[in-house]
């Protein structure tokens, strides 16, 4: 057993039961591990409560947001590999995302690519990209789309988390960069397979989508999303489906192993997939004091402390203060990781050298999900001895 107490894992796994007792979300994945060895590996709930669907060990989930970590990763490449910088502005690569003759932004030019990772582009923080849900698999029709929409806010100033647009640009950035026909097959040869990632892909493989975990979900309908927008996607995600934000699907095993290649600073095998030094700065805090406007309204509407938006290079930090988080208050300020809405998150300590994954079934409301999370990180951070 590594360096955690099992009593105070006994009591994170009980709280889980708990809560799926309690109808919260039907079923988790969860691996807790430090120093690499792992001490909690469970398979708790239901794949699908209403259906009594099993869950298993190595169910395949559509971890949505959690996505934007795997294209983050291709930036990150490209950054060691000199073929972006971070000053590296969207039209440099994409040249028509500024405008036509009849549509011309006076800002969009200045968008650069630390603006995409840091969630500072300016662009609009909207799930939708600019067309119907029916076109979001083809990366190529939601760029012509993002030609046409304009900045919100100047490129930099603010700081609001970007459900879609932000990955997109970025998604098409590296798959020019790199001169590949398709986004998901570079993810796939650039990340995917040099882990290991066997049960992971951008798109759903038609082989697991019988016995995937389907999107449920459990959030109202005036929320930030609506259920809608949600279990879509669903259908969305096919197999030809390429959409950086959203469109990965993966194991807990898999995730924990991309997870561990960023605790040992971006090694594998022995060979640096990511570059040292380019991790060191994703796990560094580039927003300053800067709120988060999405996560900030949320906090609002619960009558919480404004929270920092605390980001690194794509990675969401931890940072200090008692603010409500998914990380919690105790874990240490660089503690880094992703996370999906309502429903999946991964964290590394590099202080605890501790690691956290969680995949649930049931998305729940963003609120109700960061208060779980930081309930279930603090417990696990808790048991470090």
């Amino acid at each position: 057993m590594p360096a955690l107490d099992p009593t105070a894992l006994t009591r994170l796994t009980d709280e889980i039961r708990r809560d799926i007792d309690h109808g919260d979300y039907d079923g988790v994945n969860i691996i807790v591990a430090r120093h690499g060895d792992i001490a909690v590996h469970e398979t708790l709930g239901y794949a699908e409560r209403a259906t009594n669907a099993a869950l298993r060990p190595d169910s395949v989930f559509r971890i949505l947001s959690m996505s934007k970590a795997f294209t983050n990763t291709l930036a990150y490449r490209a950054l060691g590999e000199g073929k972006l910088a971070l000053s590296t502005r969207v039209v440099d690569i994409i040249p028509e995302f500024f405008g036509t003759d009849v549509f011309r932004s006076v800002r969009k030019d200045r968008i650069n690519l630390h603006h995409l990772l840091t969630h500072r582009s300016g662009m609009p923080a909207t799930p939708n990209p600019g067309l119907g849900p029916d076109r979001f698999g083809v990366l190529a029709d939601v760029i012509d789309a993002l030609c046409s929409v304009d900045v919100v806010n100047e490129p930099g100033t603010t700081l609001n988390y970007a459900p879609s647009i932000n990955h997109a640009l970025m998604g098409e950035m590296v798959r020019r960069a790199y001169g590949y026909d398709h986004f998901r097959d570079l993810a796939r040869d650039l990340v995917f397979e040099p882990l290991g990632m066997t049960r992971t892909a951008f798109g759903m493989p038609a082989a697991w989508r019988a016995d995937a975990v389907p999107l449920k979900a459990y959030v109202p309908d005036n929320g930030w999303l609506s259920p809608a927008d949600i279990e879509n996607l669903n259908d969305t995600i096919t197999e030809a489906a390429e959409i950086p934000w959203v469109g990965a699907v993966s194991t807990a095993e898999d995730i924990f192993a991309f997870a561990e290649m960023f605790r040992r600073k971006g090694e594998v095998n022995g060979q640096h997939l990511v570059a040292p030094v380019v991790v060191d700065q994703a796990t560094t805090l580039q927003t300053g004091d800067m709120p988060n406007d999405l996560y900030a309204g949320i906090a609002a509407s619960r009558g919480w402390e404004t929270p920092p938006g605390n980001f690194g290079l794509g990675f969401s930090l931890s940072g200090t203060g008692p603010h409500a988080s998914f990380f919690g208050p105790f874990t240490s300020p660089r503690t880094f990781g992703n996370y999906g809405a309502g429903s999946s998150l991964f964290w590394v300590d590099p202080e605890l050298d501790m690691t956290f994954v969680f995949l649930s079934a049931g998305c729940m409301d963003e609120g109700d999900n960061v208060a779980r999370f930081q309930k279930l990180s603090t417990m696990a951070a808790a048991a470090a001895l």
